[in-house]
């Protein structure tokens, strides 16, 4: 009888998809929260931080339990999000220390050639919108050409930030450099043109004067520079746009978040007699952390927890826009976070500003679960089952393609889509993901594989470096506020650390030929993967490159003058950010 029963709910939602799809296209809310972590949320087990909307979702909906995101920093995880790409292959991997873009006068972004769900949306008659956080480059040759724009990706609509949410955007939270100056070798740098003088005094040596003033002009320019950058740093990089134009620079964090549900809302009213694509970019919880004042104080966490709880209220309305519409039952709804929390964040007065991981190890720039396993949340009354948890390996990337199926689209054969349709998983019309191998890289470095194989229920993980923790008893890089992916930060391993994620989740015990007989034939097999994925990859421009994250003053936005410090207020959203009685 409960088989049979089984039977007919499966074909139930299968032919509400096909109503759906020969009726009229499904809309999409997409929504990706900043350095939420997977154990911040009450339906992935946390039970003192209050997210009611959220977990209304999660019940209503399907939830992930192993939901990776394809990168541990935002730029590039946001990049796979969009293209259902591994970042290497679309030049969003950087090679250095660095892997995310730091002024909004750097020259790299997402390559136009690139493919972006919304972009085929767009071709398909949908209404398309970003809100919130960017963070995927803005200009190439002058300050204008918005060459890596949203509305460059297929975005009709941009109101948000296309930087992130530094310590530098608000006041009395320090600097994203805090510390660098410290490492600046100002008397090195000084060191060498008193010598030469000095000499050239005693008659040692002769050197032309200027030569000697030259070089200690040139050590005095790129000491100010550095300086004027950090003193001009909110002004030039943390600005709202609305399209095209700038209209507040710099933005004020004070009810940000419910002004970019203002707006989300007013998207969705615009729209709701056509087909929309909406993605909301939350810009928390990323620091510099801030809450509106109606949730300050509100949570046993601090301001994370505020921070948090406001985004759970933000969700809310989303949902409760979407059924005032009699829109809900059309739309596919998704949550996530583009990677793990950032556990090094920890405020210039000593607060802890960071989520929580759950179980799972380490966070935000570490390819540890704690790093990747993120909240996945699909929500289509009729389509997508109620109350379903899977478990199965899923990804951030799929999106793209399950997109393009419910568009009427085909997915590009002219490259490489490492995204799969999530819709047969999610409506159980297979019981395994077809994500067989994961490839996960740390910037452009391949760091660990995770390798599921088929009628197994074995997932297993090989890590061929590791960052090195500070203090050793950690699972962080306290002394460089991120993890980094290059020597003298890691530590290779050869042969791999394995571990067995269905017996160890939290990867507490790595796995030796003595404790499992298969250790050398999962290896095996995982070297031979890699060998076929290395093969698939072409070679691309790097985006995330020094000639491309330096900052060029030719590049630099500004919605009124250099001499003005570039300030403007021109948002008609400010100061009339709508409150519910919460």
């Amino acid at each position: 009888m409960n088989s049979l029963k089984q039977i007919m709910c499966t074909l139930g939602l299968l032919l509400c998809s096909a109503d759906a799809d020969n009726d009229r296209k499904p809309n999409f809310v997409f929504m990706m929260v900043d350095d939420l972590g997977i154990g911040d949320l009450g339906c992935y087990g946390n039970t003192t931080l209050g997210t009611p909307n959220i977990d209304r979702l999660a019940l209503e909906g399907v939830k992930l339990t192993q939901h990776i995101a394809a990168a541990t920093l935002c730029t590039p995880s946001r990049a796979a999000f969009l293209t259902g790409r591994y970042p290497i292959r679309s030049g969003m991997a950087g090679h250095g220390h660095l892997g995310v873009y730091l002024f909004t006068a750097s020259s790299g972004g997402l390559p136009r050639e690139e493919i972006t769900f919304a972009r085929v949306a767009k071709e398909k008659g949908y209404a398309t919108s970003i809100i919130g956080k960017w963070h995927l480059g803005l200009n190439c040759e002058d300050n204008a050409d918005h060459c890596h724009h949203p509305t460059a990706h297929g975005f009709d609509h941009f109101y948000g930030s296309i930087m992130t949410n530094l310590r530098d955007c608000q006041t009395e939270h320090g600097s994203v450099f805090h510390g660098v100056h410290a490492h600046i070798p100002y008397k090195a740098l000084s060191f060498g043109p008193i010598t030469l003088a000095l000499l050239h005094i005693l008659g040692v040596i002769t050197v032309p004067r200027k030569v000697v003033f030259g070089l200690l002009a040139l050590v005095g320019f790129v000491v100010s520079i550095f300086w004027l950058m950090l003193y001009t740093f909110a002004n030039l990089n943390c600005f709202l746009m609305r399209g095209d134009e700038i209209v507040e620079q710099p933005f004020a964090s004070e009810n940000l978040t419910q002004k970019m549900t203002n707006e989300a809302i007013e998207f969705l009213e615009r729209n709701s007699e056509k087909t929309f694509l909406l993605f909301f970019s939350f810009i928390q919880v990323h620091t510099a952390l801030f809450a509106s004042p109606p949730f300050r104080g509100r949570s046993q966490h601090g301001i994370y927890g505020d921070a948090v709880m406001e985004v759970d209220w933000s969700v809310g309305q989303i949902m409760k826009t979407l059924e005032r519409l009699k829109l809900k039952e059309n739309t596919l709804v998704y949550l996530t976070s583009d990677q793990g929390p950032h556990l090094e964040e920890i405020s210039i007065h000593g607060e802890v500003h960071r989520g929580c991981s759950g179980i799972y190890k380490a966070g935000k720039s570490t390819n540890w679960e704690g790093g990747i396993r993120v909240p996945g949340i699909l929500h289509w009354p009729g389509v997508v089952p109620a109350g379903k948890v899977i478990d199965e390996p899923t990804s951030n990337m799929d999106l793209f393609p399950t997109v393009l199926k419910l568009v009427g689209a085909s997915v590009p054969s002219d490259r490489d889509i490492d995204g799969h349709d999530l819709l047969p998983l999610l409506q159980g019309q297979v019981e395994h993901s077809e994500h067989e191998f994961m490839f996960h890289y740390c910037n452009a470095h391949l760091n660990a594989v995770r390798w599921h194989p088929s009628g197994s229920s074995a997932i297993w993980k090989a890590f061929f470096f590791t960052p090195i923790f500070y203090p050793e008893n950690s699972s962080a890089c306290f002394h460089t506020h991120l993890c980094f992916c290059n020597e003298p930060f890691i530590i290779r391993h050869d042969p791999p650390l394995l571990y067995d994620l269905s017996r160890d989740p939290s990867e507490s015990t790595p796995l030796t030929p003595d404790t499992d007989p298969k250790f050398y034939s999962v290896l095996e097999a995982i070297r031979a993967a890699v060998s076929h994925h290395t093969q698939s990859l072409k070679p691309v421009p790097a985006q995330i490159s020094p000639q491309h994250l330096v900052w060029k003053p030719w590049l630099q936005p500004c919605c009124s003058s250099l001499s003005q410090l570039c300030k403007c207020e021109r948002d008609h959203q400010i100061g009339q950010a709508r409150h519910e009685k919460l």
